[in-house]
């Protein structure tokens, strides 16, 4: 049998946003509401069509060619936006009508519905759900024998209509030879002027189709997300979903609900994250790992036996076993070594610190490469911008460089070189030589006491 197509719906204007971001891309745990709709519908459909409308060109610059789009010009309503698709389906064959604001809609859902359409051998099936609390939705009406007869929008049902707790869900299974018949025929409603989708079902039921409809078990599955509050609970409901598949493949979370992780992130076995802990988009951490509490990863890799306490990593990469904070700041372009140790309020940039080296406390290292086994004692900087460019600094195995002294680049420190503390450095380094750069003392006997007299 022929795959059927899906067409969403995004061109809504999610007005309950109070967004200049179209409704459809505001992220849930790392995703677009938008992506997760177009995940499920490519487990079941052959092409997908994104009615695009308001911010369009964030949709098609998120998602590029991997859907066709087409764009509703006036948001007329929902049956004037699958108008505007007619043209780019298929004469025949089936088809998915779902809301881009669906994002926990799941392909088995999908299926059902598929599955419950060609049963039926309906023209249009409707997903719907029963709520104890029906408000806001439009409500499935069906004859005496149980066939749908029609499906009315709370704005314009009778006090019996709104007691139904059969809800439309938005999302559909047509017949596309029965749609490309009906739909150009859709009437306005006379008190909006826009095309509602639900008034197909009267036109393909006096044409003489069949009408059904697949009932969801659980129905927070099709529910949209309407405004920020809603996302929000979404989004603890997907987070609880993501930490729980992690628990189970051997990941310790003390506190679930206090560890954020986006969708599709790799932990391995035997980590253990603490609270107020953060992984964020293109994040993987490796096995027998340790974060947080308050760690924050954004696009970084750590392999196996890493320990990273509140620390801020950002496209950095730390190899097996290294140590991590707390309170470390790794900018894009880090890559610490194996059983490194970068310690309390020291920031890496766009540098590589070889195995074994320790960075321990209050330095920056920006734009260098620090050889295996190099030991920065604390408040060393690196002096790397001159106030136009960027310069290199490498420091090779084995180096000391004493606290408080400052490398400023370009510079080469030699391997087994000893910087004396507080020094400033601004030559060359030879290997295995001592350099120091200081004011000489001076001392004055007797002058303590004009400093520390109180005023």
């Amino acid at each position: 049998m022929q795959r059927p197509w899906a067409v969403i719906l995004a061109a809504g204007e999610g007005t309950r946003m109070h967004s200049s971001r179209p409704k459809v891309m505001h992220y849930l745990c790392g995703r677009p509401m938008l992506w997760y709709v177009l995940e499920a519908a490519r487990t079941v459909t052959e092409r997908q069509l994104v009615v695009v409308g308001r911010g369009a060109g964030q949709i098609k610059e998120y998602f590029g060619e991997g859907c066709l789009y087409v764009e509703q010009q006036e948001r007329l309503g929902t049956g004037h936006a699958l108008l505007q698709a007619l043209a780019l389906l298929p004469d025949a064959g089936e088809l998915l009508v779902l809301c881009g604001d669906t994002p926990f809609l799941q392909p088995s859902v999908l299926q059902a519905l598929l599955e419950c359409h060609r049963r039926e051998q309906a023209a249009a099936t409707v997903l719907t759900a029963e709520l104890v609390d029906p408000t806001g939705y439009g409500r499935v009406l069906r004859s005496e024998g149980g066939a749908v007869k029609e499906i009315v929008e709370e704005l314009h049902a009778t006090p019996a209509q709104r007691a139904v707790r059969e809800i439309n869900t938005g999302s559909y299974c047509f017949e596309l030879a029965a749609l490309k018949r009906c739909l150009p025929r859709l009437p306005a409603n006379p008190v909006k002027k826009e095309y509602y989708l639900t008034d197909l079902l009267p036109l393909l039921a006096a044409e003489g189709y069949h009408l059904a409809a697949f009932m969801l078990e659980d129905a927070f599955s099709a529910l949209g997300v309407n405004d920020r509050a809603q996302l929000a609970r979404a989004a603890a409901r997907l987070r609880e979903r993501i930490n729980t598949a992690l628990m189970l493949e051997g990941v310790t979370l003390l506190d679930p609900a206090a560890v954020y992780i986006d969708y599709g992130i790799k932990v391995g076995p035997d980590t253990v994250i603490y609270p107020q802990t953060i992984l964020e988009g293109d994040t993987a951490v490796g096995k027998e790992c340790v974060l947080g509490p308050g760690t924050h990863l954004i696009d970084s890799k750590l392999k196996d036996r890493v320990i990273c306490r509140q620390s801020t990593l950002w496209q950095a990469t730390v190899e097996e076993g290294a140590s991590i904070g707390p309170f470390a700041y790794l900018r894009p372009g880090s890559l610490i070594g194996p059983e490194a140790k970068i310690g309390d309020f020291v920031e890496i940039k766009n540098s590589s610190i070889g195995r074994g080296a320790k960075i321990p406390h209050l330095s920056y290292v920006g734009d260098a490469s620090v050889g295996p086994d190099v030991n920065m004692g604390a408040g060393s900087i690196i002096a790397n911008y001159d106030g136009r460019r960027k310069h290199r600094t490498n420091i090779e195995a084995g180096a000391f460089i004493g606290c408080n002294s400052n490398l400023v680049a370009p510079l080469t420190v030699g391997a087994g070189a000893f910087i004396a503390a507080g020094s400033t450095i601004t030559r060359h380094v030879p290997p295995g030589s001592l350099s120091l750069s200081r004011a000489p003392q001076q001392i004055k006997e007797g002058l303590a006491h004009k400093f520390l007299k109180k005023r």
